[in-house]
């Protein structure tokens, strides 16, 4: 049996060095291309962020390594203590401007609240070049605010809806509509030939700071055709089944009901490898939000200006949100996959991109990494004042799940005590 040519074989000759296309030999004996993967260990990544963050004095443990003693929110996830690792002290480097640093959740790009911010690729859509090679969808965007952004600083449009979801992963047109779509396919592989072909065509007649934009065009359109490519590969293979039923309409004001209906989605796709990168972007709307006890706006509440009613109040939003999160882990560990389970094989990372939601700080940033193979159960402390570059979890996350590299955002290595 002959042993499958590496992604990375070169062909070399006189000082020049091409890569290879996508070859069948590249491919796992006995699979190819369009059909689902194989792998016995797949490696998956699951990104969610609470824009409106936590209150800091509920959330981050007292203690630090092994034993520490567990948070007042955290509490509700004790029997998950060696699932999790909690980090405090981190922040993104250069990343301020309140609610702005949201779009720089998983990018880290500096900035986002100046009017020449330009956001850079994200940590999913990073992943998923490698990740999402083997699977129908090479990542999913979730939630109500995108935290995906592709090469070339574009934001990637987030389906808002579970049911859309639920729907996109595993409902499956009749004949007509499955035939219209391969048509519509094929018809938008013409459509970015022909565009394409006509854009380089410009590229001798124009200033070079056109052509900087041009090439961030062909960076767009060369993402599209990959999609199309990979969509007409998949085209005739049935989505899978499941026995779950369709997520239900929800409340507008419901996000803790909504939250854990993408869970459940989120969930179910990577259990029948539909893709192995998910980024789940939270809410930070103003309506009250269904809680008993709950009167005034999410939003409002989270400027509580120490406010002991108004902190009272969101504590109890903050505590639904983290029994959700945990009721997601306990869901991920009992689903079985050969001899592990979903959250040994995924890496689940719960943050925000505000460290105090009430004075718009993006510092000291609450963060808490799940699953995924680490060695887990501690509390890793550094300095409040002088954070540690959270990009360094970034990379040693990106190394566990063997995407070789050293840096992430300006930022270099991989960040101490994460096992």
């Amino acid at each position: 049996m002959m042993k499958p040519l590496s992604r990375r074989t070169l062909l070399r000759g006189v000082g020049v060095s091409m890569a290879l296309p996508a070859l069948e030999a590249m491919l796992p004996v006995g699979r190819s291309f369009g059909v689902a993967a194989a792998s016995a260990n797949p490696k998956r990544f699951v990104a969610i962020n609470i824009p409106l963050g936590f209150l800091g004095e509920k959330f981050f443990p007292s203690g630090v390594g092994k034993d520490y003693q567990m948070s007042s929110y955290l509490s509700v996830a004790e029997e998950l203590r060696d699932d999790f690792t909690v980090i405090s002290g981190t922040s993104h480097p250069g990343v301020d401007g309140g609610h702005s640093a949201e779009k720089s959740f998983l990018t880290a790009a500096p900035h986002p609240g100046a009017r020449s911010f330009k956001n850079s690729i994200s940590l999913d859509q990073l992943l998923a070049r490698q990740l999402g090679e083997e699977t129908r969808y090479a990542s999913l965007t979730l939630g109500d605010q995108s935290l995906s952004w592709s090469a070339n600083g574009v934001s990637v449009p987030s389906i808002r809806r579970p049911a859309d979801a639920f729907a996109k992963l595993f409902l499956s047109g009749s004949k007509q509509e499955v035939a219209t779509q391969k048509r519509e396919l094929s018809d938008g592989r013409s459509i970015m030939d022909t565009v394409l072909g006509d854009a380089k065509a410009m590229q001798g007649r124009v200033s070079a700071a056109d052509r900087d934009k041009l090439e961030q065009y062909f960076t767009a359109v060369r993402e599209t055709e990959r999609r199309l490519e990979k969509a007409q590969s998949w085209s005739g293979t049935p989505k899978p089944s499941v026995e779950a039923q369709p997520p239900g309409a929800f409340d507008s004001a419901d996000l803790i009901g909504a939250l854990g209906a993408h869970f459940e989605v989120i969930r179910l796709a990577l259990q029948t490898d539909s893709t192995r990168v998910i980024a789940l972007g939270g809410s930070n709307h103003s309506q009250v939000v269904p809680i008993k006890g709950v009167d005034q706006g999410y939003h409002s509440l989270s400027h509580h200006g120490k406010n002991p009613q108004m902190m009272a109040q969101l504590e109890l939003i903050d505590r639904a949100t983290i029994e959700a999160w945990a009721d997601f882990l306990r869901r991920l560990k009992s689903s079985g996959e050969g001899e592990s389970n979903l959250l040994d094989r995924t890496q689940v990372l719960l943050g925000s991109n505000l460290g105090n939601a009430s004075g718009h700080l993006t510092t000291n940033l609450p963060i808490v990494l799940a699953g995924g193979g680490f060695a887990h159960g501690r509390h890793l402390a550094f300095d409040q004042k002088n954070n540690e570059p959270l990009p360094k979890l970034f990379i040693s996350m990106m190394q566990k799940l063997g995407v070789e590299s050293e840096s992430f955002a300006g930022t270099s290595g991989a960040m101490l005590g994460i096992e």
